[in-house]
């Protein structure tokens, strides 16, 4: 059996938060960016991890040529598979910190619909509708704007400006 990759990690963890298939929240992702910004993060992070991923299954092939069994690499393929376990080991570090990134940005998902459902949202709800009841100023028609504020100083500034 083989091993599962970080991106197919990310896709199952993505797939189990949205609770829908890959190929429709890509769809999704495309199409509709302004519904769902998180959606649309965590879909940008797995396309970097695909390319993390390619780079790293590619450096890890070349190690895998460069010791297989038998085959003695000669003194100048040496330099190779240093910088070939080098790349190997930097591909799989970012591929750790794009699953991390996707796991903060479901985790993010989480808190806001926990924080929509919460206490301080049924508070802000019912002060929102205490504000609708209460009695405005007088002399004012309910429904018209307030004036505007003056904005800037009161009085003309002499001098350079900036």
């Amino acid at each position: 059996m083989p091993d599962t990759t970080a991106l197919d990690q990310a896709a199952s963890m993505i797939e189990k938060a949205w609770a829908q298939p890959i190929e429709v929240l890509e769809v999704l992702a495309v199409r509709r960016p302004c519904d769902d910004p998180l959606l649309r993060s965590a879909m940008h992070i797995r396309t970097a991890l695909a390319i993390t991923d390619n780079a790293a299954a590619a450096h890890q092939d070349r190690l895998h040529a460069l010791t297989r069994p038998g085959y003695v690499p000669a003194h100048y393929e040496l330099d190779r598979l240093v910088s070939s376990a080098a790349d190997l080991r930097v591909a799989l570090a970012e591929s750790g910190a794009h699953v991390q990134a996707i796991r903060r940005v479901i985790e993010a998902r989480e808190a806001s619909s926990t924080a929509a459902r919460g206490p301080a949202a049924s508070l802000s709800r019912a002060a929102n509708a205490r504000s609708r009841l209460a009695p405005h100023a007088p002399g004012r028609l309910p429904d018209q704007p307030v004036a505007a504020a003056a904005v800037g100083p009161s009085a003309p500034v002499s001098g350079p400006r900036r």
